[in-house]
């Protein structure tokens, strides 16, 4: 079911934002990261058309999209099946040069309705938030005059590159290795195709740059409204967190290296510190993973009502790419955070300043046991990490600025 939502703003401006999943709730970095821009084009002056799929891997009930982005000139989803399957992911790794993630995301009635609205809609700029949407750019090419953008949450080549390096699996290892040469040649070969590429760290437009020299691409980091976080910070307990969707594989090898391997040193330096973990789609499995000190809480309703009565947000990520709004959400809200360094990449933080850094099983040991008996010094880097997203990732100001870097385009 389509919902459609029209709101008259200004007669110019036109911008029609493609996302290969809905941008709610806002539980994860990825819909965050959506909304934020959204907002900001709104807050720009900008009529904003945004076209979802509304997937059944994430999928969001009628009622509630009925009642979500009401404020901007259209809001509409195409029902779409992308569910994984060994028989698919067999066929595409024998017969398809293809990533298998841009077969799914190819659907005809999200093609067909593409079409009718660059028609009626006449959009000056279309922006896709996913690469993998880069097979409609034909399409768009053949009814309409748009400038192209794509904003690169990451370097999607990177991520499963770095997956195939972490996964001890043989066979498993195989196929992700083949799986991320394949998208690292389809993901250069669509930035080509953009007017222009909006990546979220100098590492990622570093890494575009050094396949495709002449490119345009302007560095906006994720934009978060600062106010909103410190209000969610009740006088935290010196209690663990980490909340992230446990449907993407790095976040579940991270819990599971957590758990596993770096918990039984945290529990045997400081026996009373405390950790909890939530987050979207919870495999079974990892439900089990909890123990003496650590709690599974699962999938949560009210996110910032999870993180407010804790002070420690714990990312142990070794893989992934582009920013973890989760990391700057607890900055903003005055969180102490430790994390690894990929976990931190992109995010102009200074370890020991801004955040305490750990990229081994000791490390993190060491970083939760000095925070404990030290929480003065633990609470100034909280309060130096808050000033540092206030001043550097305003939701404002890089809306602002990315408006009118689109507006030399047209």
């Amino acid at each position: 079911m389509c919902f459609i939502f029209a709101v008259e703003l200004m007669p110019s401006r036109r911008i029609l934002i493609l996302y290969n999943r809905v941008p709610y709730p806002l539980n994860d970095g990825g819909n965050i990261a959506v909304n934020a821009m959204i907002e900001g084009y709104k807050h720009e002056g900008w009529q904003v058309y945004v076209l979802a799929m509304n997937t059944t891997r994430h999928p969001i009930a009628d009622e509630t999209l009925k009642n979500i982005y009401t404020d901007i000139y259209a809001f509409e989803t195409i029902p779409v099946d992308n569910s994984i399957s060994t028989k698919g992911i067999v066929a595409n790794y024998l017969f398809s040069s293809r990533p298998n993630h841009v077969q799914r995301f190819f659907v005809s009635a999200f093609a067909d309705r593409l079409v009718e609205i660059l028609r009626q809609f006449a959009p000056d700029v279309v922006q896709m938030e996913s690469v993998f949407l880069s097979s409609y750019i034909p399409l768009i090419r053949k009814n309409s005059n748009a400038k192209l953008a794509l904003r690169m949450h990451n370097v999607e080549g990177q991520i499963w590159a770095r997956l195939a390096a972490e996964t001890k699996n043989p066979f498993k290892k195989l196929y992700l290795t083949n799986l991320a040469e394949r998208i690292r040649k389809y993901e250069i070969a669509a930035w080509k195709d953009y007017d222009l590429l909006i990546g979220i760290t100098g590492a990622d437009a570093a890494e575009v740059k050094k396949h495709i020299p002449t490119v345009d691409i302007i560095t906006i980091p994720v934009a978060i409204e600062v106010g909103e976080m410190v209000g969610n910070n009740s006088n935290p307990d010196w209690i663990g967190y980490h909340i992230g969707a446990m449907d993407w594989l790095p976040n579940k090898e991270a819990m599971q290296w957590f758990i596993n391997d770096i918990w039984p040193l945290v529990h045997k330096r400081t026996p009373h510190f405390l950790f909890e973990y939530a987050g979207r789609n919870m495999p079974v499995d990892m439900k089990m993973l909890q123990g003496e000190g650590v709690l599974c809480v699962g999938e949560v309703a009210d996110a910032a009502g999870f993180i407010a009565d804790k002070k420690i947000l714990i990312v142990p990520l070794r893989s992934g790419g582009g920013i973890r709004v989760k990391i700057l959400e607890a900055m903003a809200a005055e969180k102490l955070v430790i994390c690894t360094g990929i976990a931190i990449q992109g995010i102009d933080a200074i370890p020991g300043v801004h955040y305490l850094l750990a990229d081994t099983a000791q490390d993190f040991a060491d970083a939760i046991a000095w925070a404990l008996e030290h929480e003065p010094e633990a609470e100034a880097i909280t309060h130096n990490a808050a000033a540092l997203v206030k001043t550097n990732y305003n939701a404002a100001s890089l809306g602002a600025r990315l408006s009118q870097r689109l507006l030399t385009m047209l």
